[in-house]
């Protein structure tokens, strides 16, 4: 898979671990729980790391609302047990992915992604891209390996998606062209709503991302989990569609999420 990180089965929390070998799931037991791994089973849910301190956006149809709204009230593990936990996986494991939330909004994650990397793992970021120097400042201290940024929209329907009546647009689009004209590994990505996208948002999306080289299309699914549950999803074939859009400017568009 592009930059070499396979997201393997299990439960979708603020810090995921990533191998490039596929093995059967099996129990383990006596481990920090909210984070996925390879062999990932029977961990509980409901669990943040202690650098999330939730989101600066409100998007609705955000899958991990109690982690936006109600970050306290989630079990805390503190650095000193997810390393312990990464140093047992070492030659097991390849990288960690940090996601919340905005992890970037957190005063702890840049010492806690060198230690990180001082494990040798690779490290990805997941961000909404609000925080352009402190990506920045990962990147150019050699912390991260890969961003994931969420492109929520088209610059005008930017406040719909997120929540916030006026988004700091400077910020995203700054982030956006550090990555589209700088070194780093990336991929750019769109969680897609029918109620709150249309085929402009992918025609405008495909003029400001215009040379970029991987984007991706997620289909959504409701659940309790999401802040404003109640949303719909574009069929494949529809989301086939604003792949075409995309594909004009973009090198790969690719489709997730689709049963």
């Amino acid at each position: 898979p592009p930059g070499g990180f396979r997201p393997l089965p299990g439960i979708r929390r603020n810090i995921r671990l990533y191998t490039r070998h596929t093995l059967r799931p099996c129990l383990l037991r006596n481990i920090p729980p909210g984070i996925r791994f390879r062999p990932l089973n029977n961990i509980p849910p409901g669990t943040r790391s202690d650098i999330q301190p939730g989101c600066n956006f409100r998007c609705p149809f955000c899958q991990n609302g109690i982690l936006v709204v109600a970050p306290g009230e989630q079990p805390d593990y503190s650095q000193e047990e997810l390393l312990t936990f990464l140093k047992k996986r070492k030659g097991i494991l390849d990288g960690v992915c940090i996601s919340g939330g905005e992890p970037t909004l957190s005063d702890g994650l840049e010492e806690f992604l060198g230690k990180i990397k001082e494990l040798g793992y690779a490290v990805k970021l997941d961000t909404n891209g609000s925080r352009p120097k402190i990506v920045k400042l990962l990147a150019e201290a050699g912390l991260i390996d890969k961003v994931a940024m969420d492109i929520k929209a088209c610059p005008d329907n930017y406040g719909n998606l997120t929540g916030i009546e006026k988004p700091d647009m400077d910020s995203i689009f700054e982030t956006a062209d550090f990555l589209l004209h700088g070194n780093l590994d990336y991929e750019f990505r769109t969680t897609v709503v029918r109620e709150l996208h249309t085929q402009k948002d992918f025609e405008e999306i495909a003029g400001w991302l215009a040379g970029a080289k991987e984007y991706y299309l997620q289909a959504y699914k409701d659940s309790d989990g999401v802040l404003r549950p109640g949303y719909g999803s574009y069929t494949f074939e529809e989301l086939q569609n604003f792949q075409k859009i995309l594909q004009k400017t973009i090198l790969s568009v690719g489709i997730r999420g689709i049963d």
